[in-house]
This record gives C-alpha cells, structure tokens and sequence, in this order.
C-alpha cells in the first residue's frame, strides 16, 4: 500500500463513496476507508456469511453460494430519479458496472 495520497476519505456510505469516486476520476491518488467490517455506514451492505448470520443465525452458508466477497446486498434500497443528478454521477464514475437499474412497481417493508 502506498504512504502518499492527496485525499482520505473514511466511511463507505453512499456521500463517500461518490466523493471518493469523483475525486479518483479527476486523477487524485484517494485512500478510501471504513472501520466498520461492512460496507455502506448507516445504510448497510452485507457479505453472504454477515446476512447469512443475521437471517439464519448459522456461522456458514453453504459452500454452493460461492464465496462471501460476492456478495454485497443493500439492507434499504435506494430510489433514484432516472434522469437525476446522482445517475449522471454514477454514469460519470463508471460505477454502473457495479450496479443494476430496475425500474419497480412498487415498495414494501418488511418488519420483522
């Protein structure tokens, strides 16, 4: 890891990330960071074993599942206006290979 970095960015809530994002893009050598073990800050992603804990209880999901790392799933899903400021952002970064789009017909939540 290098020592040197024009910008540090802590936590990996969406603010972050995006900031951390354009920063890079305009050529700035940025160390981004969480202290937490998931991503996300307040508006948490879980690994496959971090959700698998928490709806099963058990330490393992099984093996077929692949590995954890590929696993990122949004605990509150976002809504975005399509033609917004935040999707021309996103397109800018080039994170959209990391996203899908969906259009939906509709919102519910589930209180457990």
């Amino acid at each position: 890891m290098d020592e040197e970095y024009n910008v540090i960015v802590l936590g990996t809530g969406l603010k972050e990330c995006i900031l951390s994002g354009l920063l890079s893009v305009d050529g700035l050598k940025v160390l981004h960071m969480d202290r937490n073990d998931y991503y996300g800050g307040g508006l948490t992603l879980l690994n496959l074993i971090q959700l698998w804990k928490r709806c099963r209880g058990d330490d393992k999901p099984p093996a077929h599942l692949g590995s954890s790392r590929d696993y990122n799933v949004d605990m509150i899903p976002k809504f975005m206006m399509v033609n917004g400021t935040l999707v021309r952002t996103l397109i800018h970064t080039d994170v959209t290979k990391y996203l899908s789009f969906k259009a939906v017909d509709g919102s519910f939540v589930f209180n457990k």
